[in-house]
């Protein structure tokens, strides 16, 4: 079965309620209204993404939008993550920003090895924090084009 995006759904992986705090604000006071579902550590955010665990039964074909990432992870890292999206048939050009606080150049080039569409660091300012997310929220869910798969 081929895999619809649903646009209307981007999937935060995010352990840190602070993080995740201020990126649903930011998401928010940027006018980004899609659906937010929000994975706390790589297992479920890739339970949600293969219908698996407690997301078994969800219709693993829909998925979202755009996946906003995390590195630092519990029980399996945002780059384990990553290597099992690009793994997939249906979740291999699923476009996945990391976002992350880790500024390390093996993290960067590990990301992009990886298969990752972009990598960002979240800046520690607020402000620009919130300037991040205004550019980041058009362009992946507007102005990107994704293949459609045959």
């Amino acid at each position: 079965m081929l895999p619809s995006v649903t646009r209307n759904t981007i999937l935060l992986v995010e352990d840190s309620p602070d993080d995740e705090a201020l990126t649903l604000r930011a998401l928010t006071k940027n006018n980004v209204m899609n659906e937010i579902v929000v994975a706390r550590d790589g297992v479920e955010a890739l339970d949600y993404l293969f219908a698996e665990g407690k997301y078994e039964g969800r219709d693993a074909a829909q998925i979202p939008a755009l996946v906003l990432l995390d590195i630092q992870l519990p029980r399996i890292d945002g780059f384990g993550v990553l290597k099992r999206l690009r793994a997939a048939a249906h979740t291999r050009y699923l476009p996945v920003v990391i976002l992350t606080s880790s500024a390390e150049q093996e993290d960067i080039l590990q990301g992009y090895g990886l298969g990752a569409n972009s990598y960002i660091r979240k800046p520690v300012d607020f402000d620009e924090f919130m300037k991040t997310i205004g550019q980041l929220g058009p362009y992946w869910l507007s102005l990107n084009q994704q293949p459609e798969l045959v």
